[in-house]
């Protein structure tokens, strides 16, 4: 993927739909970026909520967002280089008042005690977004160490859950703080890794900025020279939560946010597909006996819950979606049963794609013929990143297609 749209990806990933943590996603400018990402993501994963839901809630707040310091053998490889092809021609950007050495050398100033090598950087002219990226040795070891500036919508969806921590349900991680600070501004510090399920032992450290001005300050840092395929090269991150903290709240990166083009009005704030919110209606849905939810969430168009029956823990989730048909209708092709109302649904079971040893995801999928479309899915653990803790998920597939066409879901 080329480092724009990377870049690009990562950032919409940051809010739009962190799940992210699960949130429901937007409309407007962010629900076209949204569209554009479902049309990718369809042929893989069948639109599955799993995809939704990544996006939507916390595994998004690693990676991508910093094609890091990659390359192969045992030399330290240097962050790629970045493109020097001009802008999108529609792509807003700043006067260009703080260029990519300015960057770098603000990047160096707030790295002290060690050296910088690498470094590379978009300045304010070049890109709505800028970025500085290098690699950092305070002495204990390289590590790749990224920065991401924009503006935003401070009172928007996206904005709330780029500084809002990830849930544990989904997601596996150290820890992770929020806070607003005494000027108002919304900080995350995140602590988890670059693979939830840590298959791989690379960290990645995140903090996270919101002003009440809409400027956001967005950095990582790996324990290691690139943020996949290098070995790590120290235990953790260079930066403690501490210094990150510091460091994202730098004034140094206001000469460069106050460069760039205001953030537009954040369409995500607006209504969702059900006025009540995925996770309610899906917990109206479940059997009334025998079963009890040992925790729930998501919101909007998303929602979870983890079961328990006595015999082991599921996941059940489920993504709400309108106006899909002209992305989705032909993925419904072979192995889909079309209703006597016109509506499609497609049932699936397969392997679970998150690395927890022996899980099973069972899901169905279902578009009507006006374009709105649930999927629901269950697994045989209360957390795709863990082992399975059941044979099967609790919930059957014929109740996993009840739920998935109940009228409730739009009423």
């Amino acid at each position: 993927m080329p480092f724009e749209d990377e870049l690009s990806e990562a950032l919409r990933r940051t809010g739009d739909g962190f799940t992210p943590d699960p949130h429901a996603l937007v409309s407007g400018g962010e629900q076209r970026g949204r569209r554009l990402v479902a049309r990718r993501r369809a042929a893989v994963v069948g639109g599955s909520v799993v995809a939704l839901a990544v996006i939507a809630a916390g595994s998004a707040y690693t990676g991508g967002l910093f094609d890091g310091a990659g390359g192969s053998g045992t030399t330290v490889a240097a962050p790629p280089a970045i493109p020097t092809a001009p802008p999108r021609p529609k792509e807003k950007t700043g006067s260009g008042a703080v260029s990519a050495d300015q960057l770098i050398g603000v990047f160096r100033q707030l790295l002290p005690g060690g050296t910088v090598s690498g470094a590379k950087a978009r300045g304010t002219g070049e890109t709505a977004s800028p970025i500085v990226s290098g690699l950092y040795d305070d002495g204990e070891g390289p590590a790749a160490l990224g920065v991401g500036l924009s503006r935003v919508d401070p009172k928007g969806r996206t904005a709330a859950q780029a500084v809002t921590c990830p849930d544990k349900n989904l997601q596996d991680f150290d820890g992770c703080t929020a806070e607003t600070l005494a000027d108002g501004s919304k900080l995350m510090v995140f602590q988890g890794y670059e693979y939830p399920d840590r298959r791989e032992p690379t960290k990645v450290w995140r903090a996270v900025l919101v002003t009440p001005q809409g400027h956001q300050v967005d950095v990582q840092e790996w324990n290691a020279p690139a943020e996949k395929g290098q070995p790590v090269s120290r235990t953790d991150p260079p930066l403690s939560p501490a210094k990150l903290k510091a460091f994202v709240t730098s004034p140094l990166w206001q000469p460069a946010l106050g460069d760039l083009p205001a953030g537009e009005p954040d369409a995500a704030a607006g209504p969702t597909a059900t006025a009540t919110g995925a996770v309610a209606v899906l917990e109206s849905l479940l059997p009334k006996t025998g079963i009890t939810v040992d925790g729930k969430g998501g919101e909007g168009e998303y929602g979870y819950a983890v079961l328990d029956d006595g015999k082991g823990k599921s996941l059940v989730q489920v993504n709400v979606q309108t106006g899909m048909g002209d992305v989705l209708r032909g993925l419904f092709g072979a192995g889909a049963v079309t209703q006597p109302d016109g509506t499609m649904v497609k049932s699936e079971v397969k392997a679970g794609e998150k690395g927890g040893a022996n899980v099973v995801w069972w899901s169905v999928d279902t578009l009507r013929p006006d374009g709105r479309r649930v999927v629901v899915s269950a697994f045989n653990t209360g957390n795709q990143n863990k082992p399975a803790t059941r044979d099967e998920p609790i919930l059957t597939m014929e109740q996993l297609k009840q739920i998935a066409l109940d009228p409730k879901w739009f009423g």
